[in-house]
């Protein structure tokens, strides 16, 4: 039996929050079931925050609708939420998953949520208990693990007590965000080890931004310590709008091909993956794809002959 990992396409949400071009509600269904066929395992179809501050996730409520109508449509469907409300939104549109953002600077706090780290962690703490009664898994994010964009290089031991506290105090999944993508594979492994020797590697996964192009060996450093989740953006869309510099995330087309190579299941067809990371680049126009595209569709292709 090949050893499984877990990969969740953050693309409709993540990937198309910082798109110039904003998707229908109809397109946004597609993409995800194109994603979905491809086999991944989960994936973050949207966002429940203010349709003024991120106009491309108005709607997210119909989206998780129109999935539900679609009896072919199993892979968990995941919510990104803010806050309180966005998590009473989230519960009321059917999610059953939800992804709570905490974060390692109060500089990207305030950006980001208009909040301090310490109110994001109390609030956090109350979905929590909100989410164990209305039975609804909870991922605790940390955002800007590694450095935040106003306030500079993160502390690792402040990232290990937030992911501490909250994995003692319940949460599903604890991931830790490179935001901007400034980490190296060599900060990814010192920290995720630490984490992964104190809290073992079930719940742990990571979530690497590409803007250096390192994103892929971020992978590999913290598959090499055990991190065995990961989230990545169908054709390496992504970005921040709320954190200069960002640019996409990792490609779930290099991240399933390189993990699938190296000898890993991830459940996901290679060339059903392509043709999501095609409708990827149609609809938005600026999906750059996943580096190893070019070369996996030609692969594909004499395979098939």
């Amino acid at each position: 039996m090949k050893e499984r990992i877990v990969i969740t396409d953050v693309g409709p949400r993540d990937g198309l929050q910082n798109q110039p071009k904003i998707l229908s509600i109809e397109q946004r269904v597609e993409l995800i079931r194109a994603i979905a066929a491809a086999g991944v395992p989960q994936i973050e179809v949207g966002s429940f925050v203010s349709p003024r501050a991120v106009p491309a996730m108005a709607g997210t409520d119909r989206v998780f609708a129109a999935l539900d109508a679609n009896v072919t449509y199993k892979t968990p469907s995941i919510a990104l939420i803010p806050n309180l409300k966005g998590y009473e939104l989230a519960r009321d549109a059917g999610a059953k998953a939800v992804t709570m953002v905490l974060y390692a600077s109060d500089g990207m706090a305030q950006k980001n949520a208009a909040m301090s780290m310490t109110d994001a962690e109390d609030i956090t703490m109350k979905i929590l208990r909100l989410a164990k009664q209305d039975e609804i898994e909870v991922i605790a994010t940390i955002a800007v693990a590694f450095a935040c964009p106003f306030d500079g290089p993160s502390d690792p031991l402040l990232v290990q007590r937030i992911a501490s506290k909250f994995i003692d105090a319940g949460a599903d999944q604890l991931v830790l965000a490179d935001t901007i993508g400034s980490s190296d594979p060599q900060q990814v492994r010192v920290l995720t080890e630490a984490l992964v020797k104190s809290h073992g590697a079930t719940q742990l996964g990571c979530h690497f931004h590409d803007t250096r192009a390192m994103g892929l060996a971020n992978v590999y450093a913290a598959v090499e310590s055990g991190i065995r989740r990961f989230d990545s953006s169908i054709a390496g869309l992504g970005g921040c709008p709320f954190a200069p510099g960002a640019t996409g995330n990792v490609a779930t087309d290099d991240v399933a091909m390189m993990l699938q190579q190296m000898g890993f299941e991830t459940g996901i067809d290679l060339g059903r993956l392509m043709e999501a990371s095609d409708l990827a680049e149609t609809l938005t126009g600026t999906a750059p794809g996943g580096r190893c595209k070019p070369w996996l569709q030609g692969h594909l292709v004499k395979q098939a002959g």
